[in-house]
């Protein structure tokens, strides 16, 4: 006869049991909110809960920012080790209790470093899309060339004309039956190539307008004087 799993969480890569001594120690000490219903603490220990759930997706170097203390940071990386479902459950019902200690600027920074991670996906997604215009368009257009190097001038142009024709010398035929199943026609080499030129060259010139300006005497090697 199979024996039933014992009810409990993680605490610093050790089992707490429900209803133990350590159990009820842990759960006195994170108890802080006073004056609130049972409906408002259940709200809040789900919203945070959910937030600490977020928590687990977050970049490495965003979650090193926030500097969280060692007790919840310890309970995610518990939570990241458990694949039984009931198990991970009561681990994120702990993670929620934790995170009821964090203050309101701790919180606040989670909030934050989620935000800047959504908004890098989003800003590197865009930059793709724009990457693949810019490949399509010079593929396309013998027009889009001159434009091209005016906001780019650093691209290598006998590289990028070789890989405009060869693209367009490999692009297949239109295939009317494959287009009416939606089947993208495959794409060769030169194609490919000259979608990463044209992000790599995008994504220099970003990288060199976020770079600060240098004065003359730091070119130099000297620091500015001070009035």
């Amino acid at each position: 006869m199979s024996r039933k799993p014992q009810k409990g969480y993680f605490v610093k890569g050790h089992f707490v049991a429900e209803g133990s001594e350590l159990d009820l120690q842990l759960k006195a000490e994170l108890k802080g909110t006073t004056g609130a219903t049972k409906t408002d603490l259940k709200r809040e220990m789900e919203s945070l809960q959910a937030l600490g759930g977020e928590l687990l997706t977050l970049r490495a170097d965003l979650f090193a920012r926030l500097q969280l203390p060692e007790k919840l940071q310890e309970a995610l990386a518990d939570a990241r080790r458990i694949t039984n479902f009931e198990g991970k459950r009561r681990q994120m019902q702990f993670i929620g209790k934790l995170m009821r200690k964090l203050d309101d600027d701790q919180v606040a920074a989670i909030q934050s470093a989620l935000d800047e991670q959504r908004s890098g996906s989003a800003a590197e997604k865009l930059a793709l899309h724009q990457a693949e215009h810019w490949r399509d368009r010079l593929i396309a257009d013998d027009a889009a060339l001159q434009p091209w190097l005016q906001q780019y001038p650093g691209t290598d142009t006998q590289q990028l004309r070789a890989l405009i024709r060869q693209a367009r010398k490999d692009a297949p035929p239109a295939d009317r039956a494959a287009v009416s199943q939606g089947l993208a026609p495959r794409k060769g080499r030169a194609y490919r190539e000259l979608f990463q030129l044209v992000r790599a060259q995008m994504s220099a010139a970003l990288a060199d307008n976020d770079t600060p300006a240098h004065t003359d005497d730091e070119e130099d090697g000297h620091a500015p004087q001070q009035p």
